[in-house]
């Protein structure tokens, strides 16, 4: 018999300015460390305005981290110091490790109607925070879906669901990432280990994550409690939720703007580096 997870808390996030003035709306981030563990931030952005994202995220460094970004719609341009430039669009994701420090920019492009994207960071534990930094593009068309009996349907990013498995691989924290569309009326249950760290962000509709029965909107993030399998029953207009898990990995963080490391030491390090120059590892 499943013991299903029930939700311990409900997250609201709240509008941030970023970047060069991008308004986003931080699920959640610093100040809910060590809930999330090993994920430290997510923020979703976008909006029907382009005064909104069009100023972006000019060139910036990070170290430490992985930072993992997915249009729902719109695109982005981005490039940075390993010589990779590109359009992420409708649909694909970008999943990089910075590792010993990589420096970046992603800037929005305007759109006709609205832009809308998620990016969520991850932690690296302690051994790899200086590892060789690395970049993936994942097509739109790369990430395999499956329909479930009671009708949802599951877009596999990374991890696995049923028999398939996402592109994503090879990840230290070995996370899930999934994207689910649940239809009115219907239910989506997953298993997963004991002790990893699982939630729930609602993208569009509604529904129930537990079996309180209480009912969360878009905009709300669901952080679960221990168990070994997740519920979530649609409302009458459907459900759309993302649905990340990952192992904690329980070191401390020392986390000081878009670099996180384990000492204040190393990051103010890092910062030294990254201001005479020397940031970039060979």
């Amino acid at each position: 018999m499943r013991d299903f997870r029930s939700v311990d808390k409900v997250f609201n996030g709240k509008p941030t300015l970023e970047g060069a003035g991008v308004r986003l709306h931080r699920v959640f981030g610093y100040h809910e460390l060590p809930q999330f563990d090993p994920f430290l931030m997510l923020d979703d952005f976008g909006s029907s305005d382009p005064d909104d994202y069009m100023s972006g995220f000019p060139w910036h460094p990070h170290r430490g981290i992985e930072t993992v970004t997915y249009m729902l719609h719109g695109s982005v341009a981005h490039g940075d110091s390993l010589g990779n430039s590109g359009i992420i669009r409708d649909g694909q994701i970008q999943w990089m490790t910075a590792g010993g420090g990589i420096i970046h920019q992603e800037m929005p492009e305007r759109q006709p109607d609205y832009l809308r994207g998620l990016q969520l960071w991850v932690n690296l534990p302690r051994r790899d925070k200086m590892m060789a930094p690395r970049y993936r593009d994942i097509a739109r068309d790369a990430c395999p879906s499956v329909q479930t009996k009671s009708g949802a349907e599951v877009r596999i990013i990374a991890g696995r669901f049923g028999n398939a498995r996402g592109p994503v691989k090879d990840i230290v924290i070995d996370p899930g990432y999934l994207d689910v569309r649940v239809p009115a009326g219907a239910c989506f249950e997953h298993a997963l280990p004991k002790g990893h760290t699982v939630f729930a962000y609602v993208v569009e509709g509604a529904g129930t994550f537990d079996s309180r029965k209480e009912s969360l909107p878009a905009g709300r993030l669901a952080l679960f409690g221990e168990g070994d399998a997740v519920s979530v029953s649609a409302g009458p207009e459907g459900v759309r939720f993302i649905f990340v898990s990952g192992q904690p990995i329980g070191e401390p963080i020392a986390w000081g703007g878009p670099i996180v490391m384990n000492t204040q030491v190393e990051l103010d390090q890092a910062f030294r580096e990254y201001a005479d120059g020397t940031f970039i590892k060979k």
